[in-house]
C-alpha cells in the first residue's frame, strides 16, 4: 500500500530553471495568481474609467443636444466640429470624437436616467477595482477565493477517511451490506466526528482523555444520514456508515480516532461548523440561535433530493452562533453576550417555522453588543455558567481573564426577546466576556488541540466577578443527550 518515489521539479522561474520543493512551488505559483488577479483588475478598471469617459461626454452632449446639432451643422468639416464641441463643452478630443462618430438618431434616442444609471455604476466597479488594487490583503483575499472556487468545481472527494491514533484499520463499507443499527453521531469540539457502536447512553465520568469535549451528539442510524449546520446557515448532509465507529468504552467517549468534519463537507472561506443535527423527525427539532439574538426552531421539512441546503435566513452581517438538537420542547434555550446578559427560556414558546423562515428575537441585545454563546439544557438537570471576562482593548491571545462558574439554577427564566440577567461583574480593565458556556455537571474543559484543562473556579453568585485564570481554555462542555438510567438526577 506504500511506494516511495523521488522526483525533480524543475521549472522556470523568471525565465531562469529551478529545481524548487514543494512550498517553492507553491509559491511561485501564488505570486503568479497574484499578479494575474493585479494585472486583471488593473485592465478592468481601465477599460471601465475609458467608458466612465465617453458616458461623461454623452452626457453633456444629450443636456446640450440642440447646441451640439447646431454646431455641427455650422462646421465646414468633422476637425472643425471636433474643435468647436472641445472649446464649447470642454470635452476631450476623444469625447468629441465619439460625439461625432455616433449617429444622431442615436444620440438623440438616448436615455439619460440610463446614462446616469450606467455612469454611476461604473463608478462603484472603478472603487471596488481600486480598493483591491492599493490593498495587498484584499487582493490576496480575493486570489485565495478563487483558489477556493478551483477546488470546490474541480476537486475530487477522498476515497479513503483517515483516522488518527485509533489503532484500527478502516475499512470502506457498503451501506446494503451493513445493518442499519441505532447509534450517536458525535462532534468534538476540535471538529472531529464518529460515531458510537450502538445507542447506549453516553457514560458522564471517568477518566480525560484528549478530543473528549463535545460540542453535539445526536441519535442517528447506521444507514442513515446527519446534518452539519454551518456559520452561515447551511444544512450539509453527511452518510453515517462512512464515519469512523469508535470502539465500546465504560469512560467518556474520546474522538481522537475520529475523522475531521472538513473531509465530509465543503466550506466557504470564513464558514465554520457550530452543531450537528438530526435529518428526521425525533425530539424537540434543531434550534439556531445567531450573533445579533434571533433564535429559530426549524420544521423538519428537510429536501430528500438535495445534499445542502439553507435552514435559516440570515441578514446582513449575523451568523449561526449556535445549532442544537433539543431533546425535548421542555429543554430550555439559553443566550450569553459579551456585555455579559444571560437569557434563557422555554423552547416551547418559540414557535417551529420552515426552512426559509428568518428566525424570530431571541434576546434584546444591548448597544454594540452580540451574542457569544448559544446551546440548550434539560432545566431539570445540574448545570453550570462558565464566563471569562477580559479587556476589549487587549489584542487577541495576550490575555487569559478571569473565570467565573455559576450554579444555572440561580438565573431565573425571563420571557423571549428580553435583556435577560447578569452573568459577571466586571472588576477594574475589564469591560467584557472573552468566552461562556452553559453546561450540564460534571464539566469538561479542554485546551488547544483538545488537551483536557482544568477548571479550578470554585462556584460563585450568580453576578459575582471571576477568579483568575491560569490556564488556557478554549472549550468547556457536559453530557450530552439524555442521562444514563443510572444517573442519580
Amino acid at each position: 500500500m506504500e511506494e516511495t518515489f523521488g522526483i525533480n521539479n524543475v521549472a522556470l522561474v523568471d525565465g531562469q530553471p529551478r529545481t524548487l520543493g514543494l512550498r517553492d512551488l507553491l509559491q511561485v505559483y501564488i505570486d503568479h495568481r497574484v499578479e494575474v488577479v493585479r494585472r486583471r483588475s488593473q485592465f478592468r478598471r481601465k477599460k471601465r474609467e475609458d467608458r466612465l469617459h465617453l458616458v461623461d461626454g454623452l452626457l453633456v452632449a444629450l443636456l446640450n443636444i440642440d447646441e451640439v446639432i447646431r454646431i455641427i451643422r455650422e462646421s465646414d468639416d468633422a476637425a472643425q466640429a471636433k474643435e468647436r464641441l472641445m472649446q464649447t463643452f470642454e470635452l476631450s478630443e476623444i469625447q468629441s470624437q465619439y460625439i461625432l462618430d455616433t449617429p444622431l438618431r442615436r444620440l438623440t434616442r438616448f436615455d439619460k436616467l440610463e446614462l446616469e444609471k450606467e455612469k454611476e455604476q461604473l463608478a462603484k466597479e472603478i472603487a471596488k477595482l481600486t480598493a483591491i488594487l492599493e490593498s495587498e490583503r484584499k487582493l490576496r483575499n480575493l486570489v485565495s477565493r478563487e483558489l477556493a472556487e478551483v477546488a470546490k468545481e474541480y476537486s475530487t472527494p477522498r476515497r479513503t477517511v483517515l483516522i488518527e491514533a485509533s489503532g484500527q484499520q478502516a475499512v470502506g463499507a457498503v451501506p446494503l451490506q451493513v445493518a442499519d443499527d441505532p447509534c450517536t453521531v458525535l462532534l468534538s469540539s476540535t471538529g472531529l466526528l464518529a460515531r458510537t457502536h450502538d445507542a447506549s447512553p453516553l457514560p458522564d465520568s471517568g477518566p480525560r482523555a484528549q478530543h473528549d469535549v463535545l460540542i453535539s451528539a445526536v441519535p442517528a442510524t447506521v444507514r442513515g444520514q446527519v446534518g452539519a449546520v454551518t456559520s452561515l446557515g447551511r444544512m450539509i448532509r453527511i452518510e453515517v456508515v462512512d464515519l469512523p465507529t469508535l470502539p465500546p468504552t465504560a469512560a467518556p467517549p474520546s474522538l481522537a480516532g475520529g475523522a475531521p468534519a472538513t473531509e465530509y463537507v465543503d466550506l466557504e472561506p470564513d464558514e465554520t461548523i457550530v452543531g450537528i443535527a438530526s435529518v428526521n423527525e425525533v425530539g424537540g427539532g434543531l434550534a439556531l440561535g445567531t450573533v445579533q439574538g434571533v433564535v429559530k426552531r426549524v420544521v423538519p421539512d428537510f429536501p430528500h433530493n438535495r445534499d445542502e441546503f439553507e435552514v435559516i435566513t440570515l441578514k446582513d452581517d449575523d451568523r449561526v452562533i449556535g445549532a442544537v438538537h433539543l431533546q425535548s420542547e421542555d429543554d430550555h434555550v439559553v443566550f450569553i453576550t459579551n456585555d455579559a446578559q444571560l437569557l434563557h427560556f422555554a423552547a416551547s414558546l418559540v414557535r417551529p417555522q420552515g426552512r426559509m423562515a428568518g428566525g424570530m428575537a431571541g434576546i434584546k441585545l444591548g448597544a454594540d453588543a452580540h451574542v457569544l454563546w448559544f446551546g440548550a439544557l434539560d432545566p431539570s438537570r445540574e448545570a453550570r455558567v462558565i464566563t471569562i471576562s477580559g479587556s476589549s482593548s487587549a489584542l487577541p491571545g495576550t490575555q487569559t481573564g478571569a473565570i467565573k462558574i455559576a450554579d444555572f439554577a440561580d438565573f431565573p427564566s425571563k420571557g423571549r426577546a428580553t435583556g435577560g440577567v447578569r452573568s459577571h461583574r466586571f472588576l477594574k480593565g475589564e469591560d467584557v466576556l472573552l468566552q461562556a458556556w452553559a453546561a450540564p455537571t460534571p464539566l469538561r474543559a479542554a485546551g488547544p488541540n483538545g488537551k483536557p484543562a482544568n477548571l479550578n473556579a470554585p462556584l460563585g453568585r450568580r453576578d459575582g466577578s471571576g477568579d483568575e485564570l491560569d490556564t488556557t481554555i478554549t472549550t468547556i462542555s457536559g453530557p450530552l443527550g439524555p442521562p444514563p438510567e443510572n444517573s442519580e438526577e
